[in-house]
């Protein structure tokens, strides 16, 4: 109650000898293509989709409102 907190460290360390072409985990996830897999992933999504959920939506509203 009367002492000053003390504030966190930011811990920022840039390894000096760090060569990840050399790194044997960094050559196993290229060779099994994880990060590649995680970009594909994303652009797999279908624009298709979100315009038949519109289309479905604005049907439901016509309907309920008795015009169509």
């Amino acid at each position: 109650m009367f002492f000053k907190k003390t504030s966190h460290r930011i811990f920022d360390y840039t390894p000096r000898f760090y060569k990840p072409e050399e790194d044997k985990d960094e050559k196993l996830k290229r060779k099994l293509g994880f990060r590649r897999q995680m970009k594909m992933n994303r652009k797999k999504k279908s624009p298709m989709i979100w315009l038949l959920l519109v289309i479905i939506a604005a049907y439901i509203y016509l309907k309920l409102i008795g015009i169509a």
